[in-house]
């Protein structure tokens, strides 16, 4: 049997491995980053504001809860790289001119902290400078406050405030053009004119703080000097991607361990009752002998359990391996001082106890068998079947197909329940299958609408501060414009009722054609002149329905709170969108004619005096390149998708070799008498192993739209559960993936058909036909 033992140890060790890599990554990434944070003082309340005066410490360090304060300046700025034709963003932070920061401290990974008494001195974070080969004592140009000025780098750090470093406009980080450099406070406030003051506040609190509470203090101090909003970690961009990971993490070990853990207990009965059966004699000589029900039972169990040991070695080695990889993986996007794979011997306990007790639980009944069966009664031939007509003589059936195609039929119809569960754990293949391929499907759509049906620009230009409309002619007369449209975005609280989020609502001017929004049905819309247009995520969150009036707290003003109707709701992939006519906003937020910035088409061979430019333009604090992004954001995803796809196809195999194997080494044993009186009878060996083969074929055949009905279950539950304030993915599914899905599996169990099929071949009539069954 050890080929049957295999197979099912080989699913149960997917099962195993699952556990391992998933709650070995879940704990390596939340014990480094409670490690990381708790070392290096990460901010438990993050605010911004327009400019606020020193003095206003210690005030804010008085709040109670309050543990640590920082008060900062953060600029964002344009970079001139060398050798890098495209301008960068960068995003300046104060350090003390003196000593550790308080809160949001700095791992220095290589060289010293820059020098508040030598000028032009920065640390930059580890990833930016490895793009770019940086090192103690590069150099590097940025517009500094209208300014361009040579930094020179004197470290290079990681700071648990950047873990997972994006810049403005991109969906996944990319190190070249995005990078957060530190600068000593008296530097950057002669560079920003802001000489005793700040504009940023991070602060941390003590354990069991009621953080909402400080927040709320921070927002009243913190108002009367701009104050566009405190808000605790949950938001902070950085700790939110970290989050949705460890989110994802948790449901894939919830998810995909109990279907390897349901099919391998299935295998486990079929094999184990189809084992008793053959061993009734020996079962009522051993009890006739004075062996005990129990002890005949544990001989049972123990090799129940060898198959789960079996699964769980292999399943641990391979976990081990694949967890250090993935965790490799993370590594590239997550920026900590160290990640460890954690091998904690609990977790192979807990992956050991669950496999061995869904391998008991599929023995249960036939143990029960075992124990429940009398010593005589065991040592007389079993019962015949019985059998019923299953189908009429002169059925269409019968006048269809051949009387080998009905036996086989015949014998699928009298054992319902197997073949249920076989066709189930089949199917369960298929599922995987499209549950991991959807996702190139979902992820071209969202391509497809997020670049060129919704953001069809191909620069974003954002300025320093929100300017007057005649910007858009400065911007619209650099090299290589072909088309210019301005846009604001004016951060608010929106609430409804006692529900809340904070977002930004962008005003677009009427008739935009490079940045549209696209309704549900993915049709351009216009901007209402009057009223809010909400996307269907924000609207989900906030309970909002068209015509309901939602509460707009101004939060860049003076915090005034004022209604709007909802006119629209409409679809958005990316972060939680919202959308008013540029006029509205403006006369909403009631400060004149403003733009925070102007998208663009440009002319592709202009490209290089266009970015020249830009490195000029004081005005200009960040760029976004929209086809820079397309295809870092394409590249990134399908190299993890491919490695998921890779996973889950062997995964996949695996389920589909495992569960039509066994089921055919079960019926070739059980039906062996009947095939080789076929032989006998004068049947040929492909007639007689057709017997066989359409009997699996048609399990097979049957569990594919059962597959596909739980793959779409599954693939739905995974939208729903990847849905968060950053992404929104769209649920796509192609029919190529179904039919993919299916050649697989169709592939795997023909191929675990023609195994079997070799042994019917080879079947020895003689010594089957004297087998007593």
């Amino acid at each position: 049997m050890w080929a049957q033992i295999l197979a099912i140890g080989l699913v149960m060790a997917c099962g195993v491995a699952t556990i391992v890599i998933a709650m070995g990554s879940y704990r390596s990434l939340e014990e480094t980053r409670s490690a990381f944070y708790e070392r290096y003082r990460f901010a438990s309340v993050f605010a911004s504001v327009t400019r606020a005066p020193l003095y206003m410490h210690g005030e804010i360090a008085r709040l109670p809860g309050v543990s640590a304060v920082a008060l900062r300046v953060v600029r964002t700025t344009v970079l001139d790289i060398e050798g890098m034709a495209e301008p960068a963003t960068g995003l300046a932070v104060s350090i003390p001119d003196h000593g550790e920061p308080a809160v949001n401290r700095l791992y220095l990974r290589a060289g010293r902290l820059p020098d508040a008494d030598r000028a032009g001195e920065v640390a930059v974070t580890e990833p930016f400078a490895a793009a770019h080969g940086m090192r103690p004592g590069s150099r590097f140009g940025a517009i500094l406050n209208g300014r361009k000025r040579t930094l020179t780098v004197t470290g290079i750090v990681l700071s648990p405030e950047y873990v997972y470093a994006i810049g403005p406009g991109d969906m996944v980080p990319d190190q070249r053009r995005f990078g957060v450099f530190f600068m000593p406070r008296s530097a950057m406030e002669g560079l920003f004119d802001m000489a005793g003051a700040f504009n940023d506040v991070a602060l941390r609190t003590h354990r069991g703080a009621d953080v909402d509470a400080v927040v709320d203090r921070l927002d009243t101090l913190l108002e009367p000097y701009g104050g566009t909003g405190a808000h605790d970690r949950s938001i902070q961009t950085s700790h939110a991607f970290l989050d949705n990971e460890l989110v994802q993490l948790s449901a894939m070990a919830a998810v995909i361990p109990p279907v390897f853990l349901f099919v391998a207990a299935f295998l486990v009965n079929m094999i184990l009752s189809r084992l008793i059966a053959l061993e009734r004699e020996q079962i009522g000589l051993l009890k006739a002998l004075g062996y005990g029900e129990a002890a005949v039972a544990w001989h049972y169990a123990k090799l129940v359990l060898t198959i789960a040991a079996v699964g769980v070695l292999v399943g641990a080695l391979a976990g081990n391996w694949a967890g250090r990889a993935l965790t490799e993986l993370y590594a590239e996007f997550f920026t900590f001082p160290f990640l460890i794979f954690r091998q904690s011997l609990d977790l192979y306990a807990i992956a050991a106890g669950v496999t061995a007790a869904a391998a008991l639980a599929g023995a249960a009944r036939a143990l029960w068998s075992v124990v429940s069966l009398p010593a005589a009664v065991a040592m007389r031939p079993p019962a015949p079947t019985r059998y019923r007509t299953v189908f009429s003589r002169g059925t269409a059936l019968l006048r269809v197909f051949s009387q080998l195609t009905v036996m086989a039929l015949r014998h699928l119809v009298r054992r319902p329940l197997r073949t249920a569960l076989t066709a189930l754990g089949t199917g369960l293949a298929v599922a995987l299958l499209v549950t991991a391929l959807f996702s190139f499907d979902s992820i071209a759509f969202m391509i497809d609408t997020v670049f060129f049906r919704t953001e069809r620009q191909d620069a974003t230009l954002t300025f320093a501060h929100p300017r007057a409309p005649r910007a858009l002619q400065d911007v619209a007369r650099l090299p290589g414009v072909l088309r210019a449209e301005p846009f604001r975005a004016a951060p608010v609280l929106l609430r409804n009722a006692h529900r809340e989020r904070r977002l930004a609502i962008v005003g677009l001017p009427p008739e935009a054609d490079l940045a549209r929004i696209l309704d549900r049905d993915l049709e351009a819309v216009e901007p209402p002149e009057r009223g809010l247009v909400v996307s269907e995520r924000v609207a989900q969150i906030l309970h909002l329905s068209v015509g309901d009036r939602a509460r707009v707290e101004l939060l860049e003003r003076d915090h005034r709170i004022v209604e709007v109707p909802v006119t629209s709701i409409v679809q958005s992939y990316v972060g939680l969108g919202a959308y008013m006519r540029l006029d509205a906003l403006n006369r909403l937020i009631g400060d004149g004619d403003r733009i925070s910035g102007v998208r663009v088409s440009v002319d592709r061979a202009a490209l290089d005096r266009l970015y020249a430019e830009i490195k000029r333009t004081p005005a200009i604090a960040s760029i976004a390149l929209q086809g820079i992004s397309r295809d870092r954001f394409r590249a990134t995803i399908e190299e993890n998708i491919t490695i998921m796809t890779s996973v889950y196809t062997a995964l996949a195999v695996i389920i589909a070799f495992g569960v039509v194997y066994n089921s055919a080494r079960i019926q070739f044993s059980e039906r062996a008498r009947e095939l080789a009186s076929l032989r006998v009878l004068g049947f040929t060996k492909t007639e007689v192993s057709s017997v066989l083969l359409i009997e699996l074929g048609t399990v097979v055949l049957i569990a594919q739209p059962l597959g596909w009905t739980i793959g779409y279950l599954f693939s739905l539950a995974v939208v729903r559960g990847f849905e968060s304030d950053l992404f929104t993915i769209p649920f796509v599914i192609e029919s190529s993936t179904f039919a993919f899905a299916s050649l697989v599996v169709l592939a795997v169990a023909a191929l675990s058909a023609l195994i079997v099929r070799r042994r019917i071949n080879r079947l020895d009539l003689v010594r089957v036909l004297k087998t007593r069954e």
